[in-house]
């Protein structure tokens, strides 16, 4: 039985108790940033000898060249062309889902003439290159191939690079199916802090990028966090999280519940689960509920750490009160089962994904639901948002001034550039009006 906090908003200490529920940061520890920091400066220096070296070192990986860490393009296929009908049929209406999903954000840009006759506009542009960071391993995530290369296409991106660690050497075929799926150019199999610093920089034989999008452990979201500025990223990504807000009602199923907040305690021992309800009795039936389902689980050992780690079931008085708590959370995935979901939208602030309704399990959106499963963790959805196809682009505003329409614009440019004491922009506007 795991030791899983409780918590109800009538106690004296709640909201102390509830801040330090969600106190937690991954990449602030000074001796992980000094190893880090290292590693990048390691990589700047030597570039593919210091890649290869930290790969052989960390990974475990026999490759004792640079071009044995390159995945080749008919490798990738064979990958493919070797799933299993099944397998193959449902990486295949993923990857149809997620791009028709992606479709819808795709901007155009704008263009609109003021009343003075001028033109201006705002132009998207694709980036040139980006990065996508994988997990790797055995137990290694396909589907994240999917969202992070997908929208990149979509966005129009023209050079997808993908790194995926292979401790050992050893890869999921699967990782390398998604790839060919999703139509990544170049496929390496480095991992950790060195790859982010490969990516940002460039070495000999791996093409620097222009953003590095994807999720990774501690390390490389310390890199991530390090490079920012050489490149673009996505986000600092943490643990991953839910919070399922439930109100008691006859219809909801305790086992439902229960495995919902387990699909995420089993990820990770850092992982959060949170079940928030109105209902003490649904908060009791829940704690059995987990406590049958971990006797069984062949990830239990994790899914519990995790529980007593950063687990919280929390009993709040009424709705006003459940909402603020899931605002206060601000959660990467947020389950509202309810019978009218609907209803509490307009209340909901801060979420990186909203999951509506009893049959919408958060396991839907981690692989088919079409929405991207790389969401904002730590609060962070307070400011941030899902990965998206606007991720992957830039916006260039346009500005086309007639001759007469200059004039009143460069008149009032001219004044304010006086008072900031700005004489040459003062200038430069005074010979179009003057």
């Amino acid at each position: 039985m795991p030791n899983i906090l409780t918590l109800r908003s009538s106690d004296a200490n709640f909201k102390t108790d509830l801040a330090k529920l969600l106190a937690f940061e991954t990449v602030t520890d000074d001796s992980l940033v000094a190893t880090v920091n290292d590693i990048i400066a390691d990589v700047r220096a030597r570039g593919d000898a210091a890649v290869l070296e930290l790969t052989q070192k960390f990974d475990k990986h026999p490759a004792t060249t640079m071009s044995e860490l390159f995945i080749s393009a008919d490798a990738l296929k064979v990958a493919f062309d070797a799933l299993n009908d099944e397998v193959k049929a449902a990486l295949n209406l993923a990857a149809e889902r997620i791009f028709a999903f992606h479709q819808h954000q795709v901007e155009t840009g704008f263009r609109f003439t003021d009343s003075l006759g001028n033109m201006l506009g705002q132009k998207v542009t694709p980036l040139d290159s980006v990065g996508i960071y994988v997990p790797g391993g055995l137990a290694s995530y396909p589907s994240s191939v999917l969202m992070n290369a997908i929208p990149a296409k979509v966005a129009g991106v023209s050079n997808i690079t993908m790194v995926v660690p292979a401790p050992n050497g050893e890869l999921n075929p699967l990782v390398l199916a998604a790839a060919h799926l999703a139509g990544v150019n170049t496929v390496i199999t480095i991992g950790g802090a060195q790859a982010v610093a490969a990516l940002a920089y460039g070495t000999d034989s791996i093409r620097a990028v222009d953003k590095i999008t994807g999720p990774g452990n501690k390390y490389v979201a310390a890199a991530k966090r390090a490079v920012f500025g050489q490149v673009g990223i996505d986000m600092i990504a943490g643990p991953s999280e839910v919070l399922v807000y439930a109100e008691g009602q006859a219809a909801d199923n305790a086992d439902w519940l229960a495995m919902d907040l387990l699909s995420q305690a089993e990820h990770d021992t850092v992982a959060q689960a949170i079940f928030v309800t109105t209902c003490e009795n649904q908060l009791n039936a829940v704690q059995a509920a987990i406590d049958k389902a971990l006797e069984k689980l062949p990830k239990a050992d994790i899914a519990r750490t995790a529980l007593a780690n950063r687990g919280a079931l929390i009993l709040v008085k009424d709705r006003t009160e459940g909402l603020a708590v899931v605002n206060q959370v601000a959660p990467e995935h947020l389950e509202l089962s309810l019978d009218n979901p609907e209803e509490v939208l307009d209340d909901i602030r801060h979420a990186g994904a909203i999951f509506m309704g009893r049959h919408t399990p958060e396991a839907i959106g981690d692989y088919c639901a079409g929405s991207n499963h790389v969401l904002p963790t730590s609060g962070t959805a307070r400011f941030s948002s899902p990965l998206g196809v606007y991720d992957f682009t830039k916006k260039s505003s346009l500005i086309y001034c007639t001759e007469q329409g200059s004039k009143p614009l460069a008149k009032t440019a001219d004044i304010l550039a006086v008072e900031e004491n700005l004489d040459a922009h003062a200038l430069s506007a005074r010979f179009r009006h003057a």
